[in-house]
């Protein structure tokens, strides 16, 4: 294997969520281009079994994206293991579905404090050694961002949040040399979109959605297109390339065309 199949060799990288999905998935592709990979999560057994699988010297560590002590005690620990950390991917994240008056408060706010908040404190804890080292941070965000639906209130205004504060954050650390970029995603064929069409109504909600956004896309060819948005530093990165487009769309005609098609089945549901 030459150099340039390994474009990352002697780098760091540490991906949150990493034990499934998307975050699992990346740490392969990092692992393979070279980087020494730090799988962070709240699943030991599947952290060790993903790292198992990789190449070069991964390690695991436990940590709620949630809890910055636990952070900061991470990225200290991945620092003095590896010496350096010149990647990070923000991916920890949770999903919920169901009418927001009846979801539970603390089910909804910790949504928000996984997938938002829990994305500020992985940035903080790992942004001094980014600086070090003219790092890069891929913030995982959401096609959920450009089209927000009907049940998904805590999943889409958490993307829309981490989409924004990424985009601020990019400016902030373009002087230091570190590059910030946001990752879209439709629905990808992981364990959370599996689990949300275990819900009956929220399946058949999901196929009244516009093509191509009714669709699952397979998790592969995903992540290699997150993994080149990475070894490009790229500032926007989609999983799916019809994504793309909905940058282009104004922003309100989206969620007025998915509503109006939403609205009916809503309204069916609510009378049984």
């Amino acid at each position: 294997m030459t150099e340039a199949d390994r474009p990352l060799s002697g780098q760091v990288a540490v991906v949150t969520g990493a034990a499934r999905g998307i975050g699992a998935a990346l740490a392969d592709r990092l692992a393979r281009a070279g980087a020494h990979v730090a799988l962070l999560g709240l699943e030991p057994e599947l952290l060790a079994e993903t790292a198992a699988r990789l190449p070069g010297e991964p390690s695991c560590w436990e940590a709620d994206v949630t809890d910055p002590a636990a952070l900061k005690a991470a990225a200290a620990g991945i620092a003095e293991r590896y010496g350096r950390v010149d990647l990070v991917v923000a991916n920890a994240g949770l999903g919920t579905g169901g009418w927001f008056a009846e979801t539970p408060a603390a089910e909804h706010s910790r949504v928000i404090e996984v997938n938002l908040l829990g994305s500020i404190n992985t940035a903080r804890a790992f942004l001094p050694a980014l600086r070090l080292n003219r790092g890069y941070l891929l913030q995982i965000a959401s096609a959920a961002a450009l089209v927000p639906a009907p049940l998904m209130t805590a999943y889409c205004a958490s993307k829309s949040g981490v989409e924004a504060y990424a985009h601020s954050l990019r400016a902030e650390l373009a002087g230091d040399g570190v590059g910030v970029g946001v990752a879209y995603l439709s629905w990808t064929d992981t364990d959370m979109v599996r689990t949300a069409d275990e819900d009956p109504f929220l399946r058949e909600l999901r196929t009244k959605l516009p093509w191509p956004a009714n669709r699952t896309g397979a998790l592969d060819p995903a992540a290699d297109r997150l993994m080149a948005g990475i070894l490009r530093r790229a500032p926007h990165v989609y999983g799916q390339p019809w994504v793309r487009a909905l940058q282009w769309v104004p922003r309100g005609l989206v969620p007025t065309v998915v509503n109006r098609r939403s609205t009916k089945l809503l309204k069916a549901r609510k009378s049984v």
